[in-house]
């Protein structure tokens, strides 16, 4: 697996070195930082210089008013040309009128008043009104004239004032212009801090992961390769000792492919003598059945039984790592009968005090393959076998019972012991290869066997119980054929 992972990353070298600047995530940061900044600057600079052009005109408005108080106050004459002139320059209008109590008086105006282009009053505008203006001065004015008009202070008479937009304009583009740059800068400055905020807050950590990922998939039995987490409380920090977890999790189950491949290997080279051993075996107790001794006649089928599973079991050791179990042959057994075998198969010498019971009816029927069923029970009962034996105290009851019933058209079968009790090691590994073992220097394999078989029939096996002094698994094992 760890070949295959490095395999891949060497089919494609431009995924294992580091981002380039214009694909990095702190590029796209930075873009984004700068496009949405100047997205809420243009939303506010809209209403502003439409803002800057109604004080603009406001404030001429208010210019024209101060000199029209003054000349109504004067003398009640024309005024001299010059004087009228410096006057309109000094405003920047073309003329100046004021109107109280529906009566209008042109207070200064030029020798031929322009015409008007366009009527502003500045009292009942709206900011979309204002905004509509300001833009179509900006874009389509320079050669117009407003009149403007409204009223200013308290004296409750209006003003008017004929004045040429290309002031407007000019000021206008001259404060759009400055905004512009503030706003550019104010974005500019806004993405840097942002920038430098996240990429240490988020961008960084990330690149470490990344980096932590790829190294790991280019050496994953290396554990130098494994990420160190940071001390924090933040999605990040969930992220990164999660990833440690997991990778560490990653790295010790390759560690079990390859004890699991060693081990098949081994085996495999172990058992290829072993079978040939197991035949002259074989060989020898064909001649003890010849042998005229009521003890040797009666032990002697029980022995070839034995030889022939393993033999049997043999074999198909020989195939691991090509093939899976073979799939049951399911028959109609009777399992008291079964488990008489899986009795005189077990260790139960006179001197370790192990009681076992064959509690099963023995007209109960199952439908399964016999040689399987045997192998699980005979793992499960070798099991609390060996678990009872450590104990060494002669008033312990040590007793082993299996049983059976039927329910929902399934046979469950149980296999009780009065033993100590799995370790809680053990009960959260329990069918897992090299993890489940109750035992020290056990593999676990026997319950991952067992659960294997247990499945290719349709069943579940479970551990209902372990408790000290009582520890209970359990075997379903649906119907696959009718009663007969």
């Amino acid at each position: 697996m760890a070949e295959k992972i490095a395999g891949d990353i060497s089919e494609h070298p431009h995924e294992t070195g580091s981002v380039p600047l214009t694909r990095g995530l702190s590029t796209k940061l930075l873009v984004l930082t700068v496009l949405f900044v100047m997205i809420a600057e243009v939303l506010i600079f809209i209403p502003s210089v439409a803002n800057f052009g109604m004080q603009w005109m406001q404030q001429r408005l208010e210019n024209a008013a101060a000199v029209s108080i003054i000349l109504m106050e004067g003398e009640d004459e024309a005024l001299a040309p010059d004087i009228r002139d410096e006057l309109l320059m000094a405003t920047g209008v073309k003329a100046i009128a004021v109107r109280d109590a529906d009566v209008s008086r042109i207070l200064v105006v030029t020798d031929m008043p322009p015409a008007v282009d366009e009527h502003i009053d500045v009292d009942a505008i709206t900011p979309p009104d204002a905004i509509a203006q300001t833009f179509s001065t900006l874009f389509f004015g320079g050669d117009r004239v407003f009149r403007i008009f409204g009223k200013v202070g308290d004296t409750g008479k209006i003003f008017e004032i004929l004045i040429p937009d290309t002031d407007l304009r000019n000021a206008m583009l001259t404060y759009a212009r400055n905004v512009a740059f503030l706003s550019l800068i104010i974005s500019l400055f806004t993405a840097t801090l942002v920038f430098y905020a996240i990429n240490r807050i988020m961008i960084r950590p990330i690149r470490g992961m990344t980096q932590s990922m790829l190294s790991f998939a280019a050496a994953p039995d290396d554990p130098r390769r494994i990420i160190t987490p940071e001390v924090r409380g933040d999605e990040i920090g969930v992220a990164e000792r999660e990833l440690a977890r997991m990778q560490t999790a990653l790295q010790k189950t390759l560690g079990e492919q390859k004890r699991l491949a060693d081990l098949g290997l081994a085996v495999s080279k172990i058992n290829h003598d072993m079978r040939n051993m197991l035949a002259s075996a074989h060989l020898i107790s064909d001649r003890l059945s010849t042998i005229d001794d009521p003890a040797v006649k009666t032990l002697t089928p029980r022995l070839l039984r034995t030889l022939d599973r393993a033999v049997t079991y043999s074999e198909g050791v020989l195939n691991y790592g090509r093939t899976q179990e073979a799939p049951p042959s399911r028959r109609r057994l009777r399992l008291h009968a079964l488990v008489e075998e899986v009795r005189n198969v077990l260790p139960l010498e006179a001197d370790s005090q192990i009681e076992f019971a064959n509690a099963v009816d023995r007209d109960f029927e199952v439908s399964a393959d016999s040689e399987h069923l045997f192998r699980v029970l005979s793992n499960l009962c070798r099991n609390a076998v060996q678990a009872m034996a450590g104990d060494n105290d002669p008033s312990v009851v040590k007793r082993l019972t299996v049983s059976a019933e039927r329910s929902d058209r399934a046979a469950r079968i149980y296999v009780s012991d009065t033993g100590p009790g799995l370790p809680q090691k053990a009960r959260e590994n329990l069918f897992a290869p090299f993890r489940g073992s109750a035992k020290s220097g056990g593999t676990g394999l026997g319950l991952a066997i067992a659960q294997e078989l247990v499945r290719a029939h349709g069943g579940a096996l479970e551990l209902v119980e372990s408790i000290g002094g009582h520890t209970v698994f359990a075997i379903s094992i649906p119907e696959a054929l009718p009663p007969v």
